[in-house]
């Protein structure tokens, strides 16, 4: 229930740093330089990467018009799920909005069943928001749903939908240090990732006791490992990996170089017990985007045609 063997990844066109995300995203710097060339090199040598280890990738271009800088990010606006439903999410970011495409969806289509297309987009109206598998991180085998408050994580929003998709919510605030100040995380991806038998999270950012110990007690009681990262693991990315598995059902945890080598040799063979380790570089990508390998990734659990 945890991994797919399938996810769709979008090739960038026109990729660059969004300045209506980077209000709250602390993770964003701007570079000089050709942005754009630079991040396909590494969108191609990371979508290479993955369908080697037998990973079916379906990628789909960008479109330049309209200019969807952050649409390499596909994992905040949709969702696809094994009883054939389709999520649409209501995006923080106007620009990030106009990353929903019709097009895409019939494109998957053509090779998954979709039943329903359920469309919360419209809750962008009130200012509320919940950004897909960016702002909630789900544990598929025992049905929870963990989620960071933010701006983009309306805590009603994410109580509303895990009553409606059969899951238990476990909220919670997780923060960063951003200069002198402690500010809160735009996504729960990028501090915490669940995969089948082990968790990786970056506890330090949840400054909440109470709230901190009933995350660690929901982990423990899933029967997964925890797997601590620190704040500056998180920082360079250690928390926003996914796993997926191949045609033949071999797992593998997937990150970028930089969270890969910001891991220490004891976290790299506590995971390594349970899967291959997948990195690729993505600095490019991961500064001004502000979002690595996860966030790059929309996993397809729709049954195949």
């Amino acid at each position: 229930m945890q991994t797919t063997d399938t996810v769709l990844m979008i090739e960038p066109i026109a990729f660059g740093f969004n300045e209506q995300t980077a209000v709250n995203n602390y993770f964003q710097v701007q570079q000089e330089g050709n942005v754009q060339d630079e991040a396909l090199k590494e969108f191609k040598a990371f979508v290479e990467k993955l369908r080697a280890k037998g990973i079916n990738v379906i990628t789909i271009k960008d479109t330049l018009d309209p200019k969807t800088p952050d649409s390499i990010f596909p994992n905040n606006w949709v969702s696809f799920h094994r009883d054939g439903k389709v999520v649409l999410y209501p995006m923080f970011a106007e620009n990030r909005r106009l990353e929903r495409r019709e097009d895409i969806i019939k494109q998957i289509k053509e090779q998954f069943t979709i039943n329903e297309i359920i469309d919360y987009s419209d809750i962008e109206k009130d200012n509320k928001f919940l950004e897909g598998t960016g702002s909630m991180i789900f544990d598929h085998d025992n049905k929870i749903a963990y989620g960071s408050v933010s701006l983009r994580l309306d805590e009603d929003l994410f109580r509303k939908f895990c009553s409606e998709f059969g899951f238990k919510p476990v909220v919670f605030h997780s923060y960063q240090t951003a200069g002198e100040e402690r500010l809160p995380i735009y996504h729960t991806n990028v501090m915490m990732c669940v995969a089948d038998r082990f968790v990786v999270i970056c506890l330090d950012c949840i400054d909440n006791e109470l709230e901190r110990e009933k995350v660690i007690e929901t982990i423990k009681n899933s029967g997964k490992e925890l797997i601590e990262i620190s704040e500056d693991q998180m920082q360079h990315f250690a928390g926003n990996m996914l796993q997926v598995q191949n045609n033949s059902g071999e797992k593998f945890l997937v990150m970028s170089q930089s969270a890969y080598k910001s891991l220490k040799p004891e976290q790299v063979s506590a995971i390594e017990k349970y899967c291959e380790i997948i990195y690729s570089d993505l600095e490019v990508i991961e500064t001004n985007g502000g979002g690595s390998a996860r966030c790059m990734l929309a996993e397809v659990f729709l049954p195949k045609k």
